[in-house]
């Protein structure tokens, strides 16, 4: 296999003298990885120029199209990547949770930005800011795609997984991006970007790739681009103080590795199910992907009481493990990506030893490895310390052997737990394993302001928990201090860190004009044809209808009281609702908004083919027996959906803003409602 880098365009092989990338399992030569010949420089006009332009103009929901069309032509070639995935060492669980969780979340992100986001090129997010008294001054906050590029430098534990998190995110919001993944595993990374690109489904410019070194590629960033960086903290704090970065205030978002932990509750005994769950937990962090994962449970936090009986199960659990070849029947555990990273790994754990005790495993430990043709020069065993005084001793808190190692700690008291827990100063996540809510609380709130995620894993959901070591697309994976400091996926705010937000002011038309949304104080249309006659395209945002008026009688409470069961007091007792807030009796507010729908609703069929959903309802002001209301609905905001193959006819949805007021011209009931409706057009 040839190392190669896709710049403006092109494939380009590296020098054939560049960095040796051997397989772990046999130490047989791969690849030699080079950058050398790449024009840096060319490489982020490209994607500024090229790949944004394309990008810029395509909407958000068809960018996530094309992330969704990607993702499937992926999963066609899933098996061949599996083949790829083990030279790094990787079992079949540890492939499926790099590859199938990379194109898992590819999806998910595609089906946020469908459902979440308007099918524009820009984002409005939040409601209008009202800036004057009389409404004509106010602001609203958009969202643009930065005209940059957006640079990704992986770590090398999770080489597909870990850049489709980050380009999906990114192409949706606009911004292309230039992938630089570990050297030691770029060629999984190469071979999923050969296939993207034959694909055809990004416009040119969208993605490139840098197989080694990233030379002087910072130096030509500006204020419009992004650096995500995912590995060490020490490599990643060197690049975050890069003069270019300081000087152009670039945004750079950095995930490293942490001293994750795991406690389990005082409140647990050693037969109870969360006993055999904090045990598998510790073991699955060890062994999957042979412990290299930022996310890996490394400080394992125990009563003092359940010490001994934690490592004698944790023992008779690792005595199990299969170690080898991952394309042999029953291993569990393959090596690690390297001979470089088993030194290093041999190196921490020495400098651990000083201060903790080898309990199991370690670096004289002999290993039965199943395979043939296997050098051990990437296997190191799973290896378990002990260190009997956490809150006096940093080694622990502060070294991270990043492999198949862990570190139990005792504790006396829920607020020693607390105080070990924070002792590893930022952590991607930490989980709490108990059954007893009020010690999960009491932990939480502890140690929350340290943690970018806790898990509180129990007998109740441990059958459908994804684990303490398994980021989320809809979740925050990012952590405080060591843990870089940062944020990636959390849904939609993953798509809106590629994005400039940029508060807007003015009058309230204008606004509207802008954002294609109506807010209050903006100029309305009308015309005679009543707008449930019309198709989505003839709709436009600010065409209203008001309608005819209706007065509210007693006999409007009385039939609705009796056909939806609500005989609440202030709607029928006279004398109650007398000395109640209201003073005297009044309509219900759900026959107020459905009399309203009877008001506004043109009853015939047309291209208004259903009603299904109502938001934002608010109940301003009561409505009196003999107050008479009238409704007026305007266009709020248009989203065309894409057709599906069982649709009959394309549609789009049209959020209505509704306003029931009385005869004082003082509104009574707020709300939105959204209509499918069909369109002319594909």
């Amino acid at each position: 296999m040839k190392s190669k880098s896709y710049a403006c365009g092109s494939w380009v092989e590296g020098d054939p003298r560049g960095a040796e990338v051997r397989d772990a399992v046999n130490g047989k030569l791969i690849c030699n990885v080079s950058s050398a010949g790449l024009d840096f420089q060319k490489m982020v006009e490209h994607g500024r120029f090229i790949g944004h332009a394309s990008l810029a103009a395509m909407t958000i929901h068809e960018r996530a199209n094309a992330v969704k069309n990607v993702a499937k032509h992926l999963l066609t070639k899933k098996d061949y990547f599996y083949k790829i995935s083990s030279q790094t060492g990787a079992t079949k669980t540890d492939s499926w949770i790099d590859i199938d969780g990379g194109l898992a979340t590819m999806f998910s992100y595609s089906g946020i930005a469908r459902r979440e986001f308007a099918n524009e090129t820009f984002i409005v997010e939040g409601p209008p800011e009202p800036l004057s008294v009389n409404g004509t001054f106010a602001a609203r906050h958009i969202l643009t795609s930065k005209k940059g590029v957006s640079v990704h430098i992986n770590a090398f534990n999770f080489p597909c997984w870990g850049m489709l998190e980050k380009i999906a995110p990114s192409l949706i919001a606009g911004v292309p991006v230039i992938v630089k993944p570990a050297t030691v595993s770029a060629y999984l990374t190469q071979a999923v970007v050969e296939e993207i690109v034959a694909s055809k489904l990004l416009p040119e410019g969208a993605i490139q790739l840098i197989c080694g070194g990233v030379g002087d590629l910072l130096d030509h960033l500006n204020e419009q681009d992004v650096v995500t960086f995912t590995g060490s903290a020490t490599t990643g704090k060197k690049l975050r103080c890069h003069p270019n970065i300081i000087d152009n205030s670039i945004p750079f978002n950095m995930e490293a590795d942490s001293l994750n932990c795991s406690i389990l509750g005082e409140s647990v005994c050693v037969d109870d199910p969360e006993f055999g769950l904090f045990i598998k937990e510790i073991t699955t962090e060890m062994t999957a992907k042979a412990g290299q994962k930022c996310t890996a449970i490394r400080r394992a936090i125990v009563p003092a009481t359940k010490v001994n009986a934690v490592i004698e199960a944790l023992k008779e659990r690792l005595n199990t493990v299969v170690m080898g070849d991952p394309a042999a029947e029953g291993v569990a555990m393959g090596p690690l990506v390297g001979r470089a990273q088993r030194d290093d790994i041999r190196d921490t754990v020495t400098a651990l030893g000083r201060h903790c005790e080898v309990i199991y495993g370690g670096n004289n430990a002999p290993m039965d490895l199943v395979g043939d043709g296997i050098e051990q020069h990437a296997f190191y065993p799973p290896t378990l310390l002990y260190c009997g005084t956490p809150l006096t001793t940093d080694a622990p808190h502060s070294i991270e052997a990043f492999g198949p190692v862990s570190t139990i700690m005792p504790y006396d008291s829920i607020d020693q737990a607390i105080a070990i827990a924070c002792m590893g100063r930022g952590s991607l996540v930490g989980s709490v394993v108990t059954y007893d809510d009020h010690e999960a609380s009491q932990i939480i709130m502890g140690a929350a302001a340290f943690h970018g995620r806790m898990l509180v894993l129990n007998r109740d959901c441990a059958k459908e928990s994804t684990g303490h070591g398994s980021p989320l697309p809809t979740l925050v994976h990012g952590g405080p201090g060591r843990a870089g400091g940062g944020e990636e996926l959390g849904g939609s705010r993953a798509i809106k860190h590629y994005m400039q937000r940029t508060a807007i002011q003015g009058s309230p038309t204008s606004l509207m004009a802008i954002t294609r949304e109506y807010m209050p104080g903006a100029k309305t249309s009308s015309t005679d044809r009543h707008p449930f006659r019309k198709y989505f395209e003839e709709l436009l945002v600010g065409e209203s209808l008001t309608t005819h008026r209706r007065t509210v009688t007693e006999a409007d409470i009385v039939n609705f009281g009796c056909l939806s069961g609500d005989h609440f007091y202030a709607h029928f007792d006279e004398i109650a609702a007398k000395d109640s807030l209201f003073g005297q009796r009044v309509a219900h507010g759900y026959f107020i908004i459905s009399a309203a729908a009877g008001m506004f609703v043109d009853p015939a069929p047309g291209p208004v083919l259903a009603n299904y959903g109502l938001e934002n309802l608010r109940f301003v002001e009561p409505v009196h027996i003999g107050d008479t209301i009238q409704v007026k609905i305007t266009v709020k905001k248009k989203i065309k959906k894409d057709k599906r193959p069982e649709d009959k006819s394309p549609t789009g949805v049209v959020l209505w803003d509704v306003q029931v007021s009385n005869q004082h011209r003082v509104i009574v009931a707020l709300y939105d409602i959204l209509t499918l409706v069909e369109r002319k057009h594909l």
